[in-house]
């Protein structure tokens, strides 16, 4: 009697045990590798404007022995965008930076903006992936410095991308003047929103000589286009972007949850911002204002969590469009 009733039993564990490896050789073998471009169209220019297209990216992590992540991300320079929004955490390796500069190179040229993650700083360390259900990450006090200086002198310099960490930028594309304010890790409590206020009074009084001013005809005609820039989007730097009048709002550090439940979505986003938007494009909502934001779920993992489940590798493409 006993032998026969544990048959069941013993039949669901096996089960149970065949669905978990399953899981595990699909998010680890063969889902992180996935790599996908998001496109989504978003109407916030002026009636009569031209598109924008705009190429998210986020979350690198990048290590020296993923060469197929990096020719992916060169594969994306054909996509000829006309601005370029890299939300941080690139290096998720002290050596990564040479195989950055080789995925990156072709978009040297394009206007860009960037902001730092910590891995853009430090590199990443062990965890236990059970914490991120007790709240937000802590860092460990004992991370490995990455050359920072070098990383931002090859944005800067070699890319031509304006560094928006804590700081306020404009850029010129078809003729308009495209605002940009960023802050560094609000997940590390570096942002300074503090510095918002004065930035977006700079920016509106014209302050920040855009980069291609000296080619552009029409800037003075045209509405500005306002778009802020975070890694972790927490809702403080959210609201407070919103409030100052951002159009548009580009975040990443969520991974998008990097495990999902279908039909359920992410259990954890390693920040306060809401589950359901953890990844893709949505509204901000803040004292009477709205702002559209793309939160991506990155491109990469950290070396010590390979792994994906329903929640493929991602860019992505906005095609802003009038109104």
């Amino acid at each position: 009697m006993t032998r026969t009733s544990s048959r069941p039993a013993r039949t669901a564990a096996l089960a149970v045990g065949a669905v978990g490896a399953a899981a595990a050789i699909w998010g680890i073998g063969i889902e992180r590798h996935l790599y996908t471009l998001r496109r989504h169209t978003v109407a916030v220019l002026e009636p009569g404007s031209a598109p924008i297209r705009v190429l998210h990216l986020s979350d690198v992590h990048l290590a020296p022995w993923q060469r197929r992540k990096q020719a992916w991300i060169a594969s994306l320079a054909s996509l000829r965008p006309d601005l370029i929004i890299n939300t941080g955490d690139n290096l998720g390796h002290p050596d990564a930076l040479p195989g950055l500069r080789a995925a990156f190179a072709g978009f040297r040229g394009t206007p860009g903006a960037f902001v730092h993650g910590s891995n853009d700083l430090y590199a990443p360390s062990p965890r236990n992936p059970l914490r991120y259900f007790l709240g937000p990450s802590e860092h460990t006090g004992a991370e490995v410095r990455l050359d920072t200086a070098a990383l931002d002198a090859f944005f800067t310099n070699t890319l031509g991308w304006q560094d928006v960490n804590n700081a306020a930028a404009s850029v010129v594309i078809h003729g308009r003047r495209v605002n940009l304010l960023g802050v560094d890790d609000a997940h590390r409590d570096w942002d300074r929103l503090d510095l918002l206020p004065a930035l977006f009074a700079q920016l509106r009084a014209g302050g920040a000589r855009a980069a291609g001013d000296e080619h552009a005809d029409t800037v003075a005609n045209a509405a500005p286009l306002t778009i802020g820039v975070t890694h972790a989007p927490y809702r403080r730097v959210l609201d407070a972007f919103t409030r100052g009048g951002a159009d548009l709002i580009f975040g990443g550090h969520t991974h998008g949850g990097q495990v999902r439940v279908p039909g359920f979505g992410a259990l954890v986003a390693n920040c306060d911002i809401p589950l359901r938007q953890a990844s893709g494009l949505s509204s901000w909502h803040e004292s009477g204002h709205t702002a559209a934001l793309n939160v991506s779920a990155g491109i990469g993992h950290s070396i010590y969590a390979p792994v994906r489940f329903a929640c493929p590798p991602e860019a992505s493409l906005l095609t802003l469009v009038a109104r």
